[in-house]
């Protein structure tokens, strides 16, 4: 990747934390000196600078996942913190799911790398001053796009209540934290027995990417759940599942493990079958 490239991407992320955190502080300017969601998301770019410069002088990216579970967990600790004590049951329900989200996946994520030694994806990245730096910034803006949503609801200093709509949308993200975890702990188990094969069993004979698509879900859930909660601008955070769906489906996750799928098992005919039968994203229910 060039050095233009990088640096206006590196513009762009910083710009869409800026956007979402100037969205989330729609009417909290009165009662805040700075309102929690702006405060969270320079407080998550910046952390994320600050592990880049270890990364780089150590030429390191065992830690990046990791960086990004805990980035998840400090903004909803620093939300309910500074949002002056009002907090109602569903701003305390959106910090734990968000918590239990974040360190189910960091953990996940961390182990793997563990045991991989290091991660692919950053052999040439880590070696590019500019595109090393502008991947921690994108998981900073990750971050931000993605929790945007609950940091302001938690971080606007109303205790919130919880109706219908809040249950449907926590029962949501339940149901697709859970469609993730099977997913990865079934990848796990079929990697461990020594398979190099792909998986084509569990969660994964319904979806050839049941972590995504419960990952889609979770976030979805989490969206429908502080909908109410959201005024005028505000409503712009809610592009969280979105946001998600478009990483994950256009960018950074199915377009690149397809591919290599694609190549590896290339003249597998029980690839190509697998293909043909099995939902890209969306679970097969029968």
């Amino acid at each position: 990747m060039s050095k233009q490239t990088s640096i206006t991407s590196t513009f762009l992320g910083l710009l869409l934390v800026a956007g979402v955190a100037a969205a989330g502080s729609f009417g909290l300017w009165d009662g805040f000196a700075l309102p929690p969601v702006v405060f969270g998301a320079i407080a998550a770019v910046g952390l994320q600078w600050i592990a880049f410069m270890f990364a780089w002088r150590f030429q390191s990216e065992r830690f990046f996942d990791l960086t990004g579970s805990a980035t998840f967990v400090m903004v909803v600790l620093l939300s309910m913190f500074l949002s002056r004590a009002h907090l109602g049951p569903l701003d305390v329900l959106l910090a734990t799911a968000v918590i239990v989200w974040a360190v189910r996946l960091g953990c996940f994520l961390t182990a793997r790398i563990h045991l991989a030694g290091s991660d692919q994806r950053f052999e040439a990245i880590k070696r590019n001053f500019f595109w090393f730096l502008m991947t921690w910034t994108l998981q900073g803006t990750w971050v931000v796009v993605t929790a945007g949503a609950v940091m302001t609801v938690i971080g606007d200093g109303v205790a919130q209540p919880i109706g219908l709509i809040e249950i449907g949308g926590l029962l949501t993200w339940l149901f697709g934290i859970s469609i993730e975890a099977i997913a990865d702990e079934q990848k796990r188990k079929f990697r461990l027995a020594g398979s190099s094969s792909f998986i084509s069993s569990g969660l994964w004979s319904r979806s050839r990417h049941p972590n995504y698509f419960g990952e889609i879900v979770l976030w979805s859930g989490l969206a429908i759940a502080v909908l109410p909660s959201l005024n005028g601008w505000q409503l712009i955070t809610m592009i969280s599942p979105a946001f998600v769906w478009i990483l994950l489906m256009r960018i950074s996750g199915v377009p690149m493990l397809e591919a290599k799928s694609d190549l590896r098992w290339a003249d597998d005919p029980s690839y190509d079958e697998y293909k043909k039968t099995t939902p890209l994203l969306i679970l097969r229910l029968w």
